[in-house]
């Protein structure tokens, strides 16, 4: 037996959460057994920890769309036990269960070794916010970083703080937007040379183009804020949107990308190929300072999770949350 948060769903459609216990046996299909070692928490993680958000399709459920551990028994030749692995993303944790357990079993195309200069802790340290921080970096150089500072919405979270933190190691400037000024030093310790307010930035105006101000930009918060800078950005340059904390909707012209040639890149880490995923873990543990890591983690345990979930729902949730799933 070992422990997991199992989340169960009421007559009434009211969820809630609570560790379990269960077995092997309880554990869906899969060619891979993990003794899972961390976890950690993301916001799709909130929902399907509370509300659900459309993502779990099936009760009792167990959340966690991240974990790291050690291959227990593998039905797949890729993988032996003893091996030390990570998974992110692959609807993981919605419609299959989780890494808030003690033991998971997933299919091998979902994994990637984990690879040489992490360990698990800090693979969750990492998870899928810095995961996709990392894609959002690939992506601006592959379209080439402009002068100007890489400008980084939602820079307190978890995407937005490990993206000041690669982004500052690379050697750019880079600008943190933020709604919470009590963030501004520990976004400044990530490598941030100027804090933007997140007023200053979050409301549309009439003008199309603004003065050419970014080189680049990561973009977390989608919405108004995402259409103010795609009007501030310099010639050819790129955003990279991973979120939409602001809201779905773009209220945009065309008009930075006809004049300006401004390049708009859509950022998916669920269904990012095997060869994407290897290389942007190898890049994490080279170009991701271990000290800035750190900085960011806060520590939990499996009974945590309840409250950690409505925390991040609500944008209270600052860096990143390990989950010791053995504590």
């Amino acid at each position: 037996m070992f422990d997991a948060l199992v989340v169960n769903k009421d007559e009434d459609g009211k969820t809630s959460a609570a560790v379990t216990q269960l077995g092997l046996d309880d554990l869906p299909n899969g060619d891979v057994v993990v003794a899972v070692e961390f976890s950690t928490v993301n916001y799709k993680d909130g929902l399907c920890i509370g509300p659900g958000g459309g993502l779990v399709r099936n009760y009792p459920h167990v959340p966690g769309i991240d974990f790291a551990g050690t291959v227990e028994s593998s039905q797949d030749a890729r993988y032996k036990p003893g091996d030390k692995v990570v998974l992110t993303g692959w609807r993981v944790g919605e419609a299959h269960w989780g890494g808030y357990s003690q033991k998971a079993r997933v299919k091998a195309d979902w994994l990637v070794p984990l690879p040489d200069g992490l360990d698990t802790r800090q693979a969750m340290a990492v998870g899928t916010a810095g995961f996709t921080a990392m894609l959002a970096v690939m992506a601006l150089e592959d379209h080439g970083i402009k002068k100007g500072p890489v400008l980084v919405t939602g820079a307190a979270g978890g995407v937005g703080s490990v993206a000041t933190a690669i982004l500052a190691n690379l050697g750019y400037q880079v600008a943190g937007v933020t709604g919470r000024p009590e963030t501004a030093d520990y976004l400044t310790s990530l490598g941030a040379t100027q804090i933007v307010a997140r007023e200053e930035i979050n409301e549309t105006v009439k003008r199309p183009l603004e003065g050419e101000t970014w080189g680049g930009c990561v973009d977390a918060v989608g919405g108004a804020m995402l259409a103010r800078v795609l009007g501030q950005m310099e010639y050819g340059a790129s955003v990279a949107a991973v979120g939409l904390a602001g809201g779905a909707a773009l209220p945009a012209t065309v008009i930075p990308f006809l004049l300006r040639g401004v390049n708009l890149l859509g950022i998916d880490s669920v269904m990012q190929p095997y060869d994407n995923r290897v290389r942007a873990w190898k890049r994490i543990a080279k170009d991701l300072p271990m000290d800035k890591l750190e900085a960011m983690v806060q520590p939990a345990t499996l009974s945590d999770l309840p409250k950690l979930g409505a925390d991040i729902l609500n944008g209270q949730v600052k860096g990143r949350v390990v989950v010791d799933v053995n504590a």
